[in-house]
């Protein structure tokens, strides 16, 4: 708001009831969108103005609307649905100003990357022709030397939310770990001959982590992207990655209030039955079965056994 403008501070808006309305409206609509936490934080503001007038009709219907938020928190726990993101990168002169633009879109909880694919190539094929569209189906660096110029180029990769482990401490609760989003990463295998997956003693890993302009979720559905960074795992630390990972699912589905057999039963035939992936007994003769002869892998070989350790006591 600029001051100068003559009438813009006598708006109905610009006064206390006006600042009231359009938070209520605000809370009512954070509601509606499954965003319990924050209906308490806008409220937060409301309250104190209604304890000043001694407005207590409205500080009980107030109060009933806290209630309840805080119960649907409680009582949809694990069910809430939030967002799915994925990463969307175009290629190609067609695209001008787009041209090798990155952005992060937000979907709907269920939705698959199939639904995604074919909504973007269904709306920029009718921008550039049917034909001129291709989405590239991996999520490997893109050479643009090998694109065909006269065609448009669309690349989309499921990401997930990102955090430090300094970070995890403070979103301890499942909607912290869904809201004031920003960062996001993905993983390509590779092996070092090109092919994207290989014997578990060549397999490596490039984790590629994504920061968006403006924090999710936001009043548009796509933010660009503004930073990449990217690490590439050995297959050593790949294989610790896995472990913890296994490690981690065991102990939730253990955990589980009410225990739940089926899903066990899952994450136990995934873990130790000899399956057709490289379960942790592989891991553990292709790494663990001499001492590396590098003493730079001494301490992957030691996170390794501890891992191990870890997974076989859960």
């Amino acid at each position: 708001l600029s001051p100068d403008e003559d009438g813009i501070c006598s708006g109905r808006y610009f006064s206390e009831s006006g600042l009231v309305g359009l938070l209520e409206q605000a809370a009512e609509l954070f509601s509606t969108g499954g965003l319990y936490e924050t209906v308490n934080e806008v409220y937060k503001i409301v309250i104190p103005i209604l304890e000043a007038h001694r407005d207590f009709r409205k500080l009980t219907l107030t109060h009933s609307k806290l209630q309840k938020a805080f119960d649907s928190i409680i009582n949809k726990g694990q069910k809430r649905m939030f967002g799915t993101y994925f990463r969307v990168g175009f290629y190609g002169s067609k695209f001008g100003d787009l041209d090798e633009q990155e952005f992060v879109y937000k979907e709907p909880a269920i939705t698959k990357l199939p639904e995604i694919s074919h909504r973007l190539e269904g709306f920029y094929g009718q921008c550039f022709g049917e034909d001129a569209v291709e989405v590239i189906k991996d999520s490997a660096p893109v050479d643009k030397r090998k694109l065909d110029p006269n065609k448009a180029y669309i690349q989309i990769t499921f990401v997930e939310p990102y955090f430090d482990e300094y970070e995890m401490k403070d979103r301890v609760t499942y909607f912290e770990k869904n809201f004031n989003l920003c960062r996001f990463m993905y993983s390509t295998p590779f092996t070092m001959d090109g092919r994207p997956r290989g014997e578990l003693s060549e397999q490596y890993k490039r984790n590629t982590i994504l920061t968006t302009m403006h924090a999710f979720p936001y009043i548009k559905t796509r933010i660009s992207v503004i930073k990449k960074e990217e690490f590439i795992l050995t297959p050593i630390e790949v294989a610790i990655e896995d472990m913890r990972k296994k490690t981690q699912e065991l102990t939730a589905a253990t955990n589980q209030e009410p225990p739940d057999a089926k899903m066990l039963q899952m994450v136990l035939q995934g873990s130790v039955g000899a399956t057709v992936n490289q379960g942790p007994l592989e891991v553990a003769q292709v790494f663990l079965a001499e001492i590396p002869a590098d003493p730079k892998l001494y301490r992957h070989h030691n996170k390794l056994r501890l891992c191990f350790k870890e997974f076989i006591m859960r």
